[in-house]
């Protein structure tokens, strides 16, 4: 079973992918969620906490969307377009993981989409 994922309080796909997707009736698989406040389309300019927020609230909305929940993440992989925003980045993210953290991964990318600090997917169990 294939699900694709929608939701309005996440920016839409910006390209030929889906929000996220729903799979074998137990997992979603999210896209990389970057700092697009759905509400307006515009890109959050901050400093890179306020764009970490403004993705792991996107990346919640999508996982709501799709059946999950930021306490039912498995695995995420963080993209960030500089390792030394790794601690900052890390404050905001323990915020939205407090307790049981999912295993992850973080990556020094060299060109993120819209020239973006940070972009984050996830892996999360469905029904959880």
């Amino acid at each position: 079973m294939r699900q694709t994922v929608q939701t309005d309080r996440a920016p839409a796909a910006i390209g030929p992918y889906s929000q996220a997707v729903k799979a074998s009736g137990s997992f979603v698989f999210t896209a990389g969620q970057i700092p697009i406040d759905p509400a307006t389309g515009e890109l959050v300019r901050g400093d890179i906490r306020e764009q970490a927020r403004r993705v792991l609230l996107n990346l919640a909305a999508v996982l709501e969307a799709a059946g999950a929940s930021m306490n039912s993440v498995v695995k995420t992989t963080v993209f960030l377009r500089d390792m030394d925003d790794f601690a900052a980045v890390n404050e905001v993210y323990a915020e939205f993981f407090p307790a049981s953290p999912p295993a992850r991964s973080a990556v020094q990318a060299a060109r993120l989409p819209k020239d973006v600090g940070v972009e984050i997917e996830a892996v999360a169990l469905l029904g959880d």
